[in-house]
């Protein structure tokens, strides 16, 4: 262990600071298409009794108008987030007719591209720059790309914990500034160990064979309709994903929170050659909010972002700026098709132990040659997890991928039992557990069962999904929602429908100026605006 991690984690076990452990929060946003009963998509409109997805706080829409996004409120326990994603999901198969929701990260068979709507949030000019974006994404990248889903997780720690760390190390920056930073260096440790995470849970081995619309790869044919790797974790997560090759260096190793919000803040100004060509409207419609690297800082592909809870009308970056990191996003989570909310609580609790690690331990700052193997050992486990004697790079020497997996549990396993200790139970300690089992035996990984389970499907990714999918429908609607659960989340489609309609019907100004004057909001004054601020802090 080393020293830093030690003597933080002694620091946290003590009768006065243990209860800071307790007091950090984690949400859930879980993304999902909306299917017919025969596995296609569902090219109806957002379904009306699920309320507004402009301004429903709990149920949206993605990037298509098939694809649902539920968010839970941020708790102090996994377990409380996880009923709370199942009362929704209770609730809008309570909504649906026939349709189903597809339960994996892959999609379904897509129809043609022409006819996989764009989500729709009416027509106020905050609702339609939602739209045009959508517009934007599926010219850069393609719809189909836009229709694969996953699970994000929010996580943070309290602020008086952090409080207590600065106190302890004898920090003297403003306080706000202390937490940003320790968050950045959070996500540095993140960058170095999440190819854990692709070998643990990653659950998309295999995809559709027409989702890649007839481009070349190099996938193998489990079947005439499957493509898959033998030993992928995680295709969602591969260069099959959301990447583009414009986004390629955009930003810098996550030495400071400045360099990554100057990097995001120059992407949203700096045009670039080939959306230029496409320009910003065809036949006098919006087709992208701009031309530029990013159209939004929200653009930019990652596997984890700072984040902070906007206000109305701020842009993220402003809100970074101004009042510092509040939470992290945890975005490469595969969808487990063999649990019936994408996720499992054991999961969550490795995952709150694997992030405390994270936050707690050294994490010196990094240079372009270890993100260069950072991105590595990433892409290889996402393809080739699973291979026997699978070999990553760990400072510029070779290491098996089970030999450093085993060698990260251990240095965790202390985070895990102090958590524990804080909750009275062992949660943390047999979740890592199951993990060691995975690393030990890589047929107990989610990818491993997913392939077992589409070649007793006849190796018919398709055949396996719409199962799953109907499998996992079928509960859901043995268990519907209580008449108290009901009314609640009625009331929300109510009201969130009428927030939407008084926001359009109190609508002022032209969309134009609206989009110039929202644009404006990262001009080249805010990299000033962010120097002066980390000067400050």
């Amino acid at each position: 262990m080393s020293n830093l991690l030690n003597r933080r984690l002694s620091l946290l076990d003590s009768i006065d600071h243990r209860p800071l452990l307790s007091q950090g929060l984690r949400g859930i946003e879980r993304e999902t298409l909306r299917v017919n009963p025969d596995g296609t998509l569902a090219v109806t409109p957002h379904p009306l009794a699920l309320g507004s997805a402009l301004t429903h706080p709990q149920i949206t829409t993605d990037y298509s108008e098939s694809l649902l996004e539920f968010i839970t409120p941020a708790e102090t326990d996994i377990a409380t987030v996880l009923q709370e994603l199942d009362a929704i999901q209770r609730f809008t198969y309570a909504s649906l007719e026939k349709e189903i929701l597809w339960h994996q990260s892959m999609p379904c068979v897509l129809p043609e591209e022409k006819d996989i709507p764009i989500a729709w949030y009416g027509t106020s000019h905050i609702g339609m720059v939602k739209h045009v974006y959508r517009r934007g994404l599926a010219l850069r990248y393609g719809k189909s790309m836009q229709c694969i889903a996953g699970i994000h997780y929010n996580y943070s720690l309290s602020e008086n914990l952090w409080k207590v760390l600065q106190q302890a190390e004898g920090g003297t920056a403003d306080a706000m500034h202390y937490q940003s930073e320790s968050y950045v260096a959070q996500i540095r440790n993140f960058h170095r160990y999440s190819w854990l995470l692709m070998y643990l849970f990653g659950a998309s081995p295999a995809l559709s064979a027409p989702f890649l619309r007839g481009r070349q790869h190099q996938l193998n044919h489990l079947s005439d309709d499957t493509l898959y790797l033998p030993f992928a974790t995680s295709l969602r997560m591969s260069d099959l994903g959301y990447q583009n090759n414009a986004q390629d260096g955009l930003v810098p190793p996550y030495n400071t929170l400045l360099e990554y919000m100057r990097s995001l803040s120059l992407a949203v100004r700096q045009p670039y050659p080939a959306y230029e060509k496409i320009g910003t409207r065809q036949n006098g419609e919006w087709i992208q909010i701009n031309t530029n690297v990013l159209q939004i800082e929200n653009e930019f592909y990652a596997t984890i972002r700072p984040k902070r809870v906007i206000r109305s009308g701020e842009r993220p970056i402003e809100a970074l700026c101004s009042r510092g990191v509040q939470y992290i996003e945890v975005r490469c989570m595969d969808v487990n098709p063999f649990e019936p909310l994408g996720i499992s609580v054991e999961t969550g609790h490795f995952l709150d132990a694997f992030l405390l690690f994270c936050a707690l331990h050294d994490s010196p700052l990094t240079n372009k040659a270890e993100g260069i193997e950072n991105k590595e050992n990433f892409a290889r486990t996402v393809k080739r997890g699973r291979q026997p004697g699978l070999q990553l790079h760990h400072q510029g020497a070779d290491i098996s991928l089970q030999e450093w997996g085993l060698a990260l549990l251990d240095k965790i396993r202390p985070v895990a039992e102090l958590l524990d200790v804080q909750r009275g139970d062992d949660a943390h300690s047999a979740s890592l557990e199951i993990q060691r089992n995975k690393l030990l035996d890589p047929q107990q990984t989610p990818s491993a069962q997913v392939l077992d389970a589409i070649r007793a499907e006849g190796g018919s990714f398709s055949a396996f999904a719409l199962k799953q999918s109907n499998q996992i429908a079928a509960d859901f609607r043995m268990r519907p929602p209580t008449s108290d659960e009901m009314e609640y989340f009625q009331s929300l489609a109510t009201a969130s429908i009428a927030e939407q309609t008084e926001i359009e019907r109190n609508q002022t100004g032209d969309f134009d100026q609206f989009i110039a004057d929202y644009g404006a909001r990262t001009s080249s004054h805010l990299c000033c605006e962010i120097q002066e601020n980390a000067q400050v802090s």
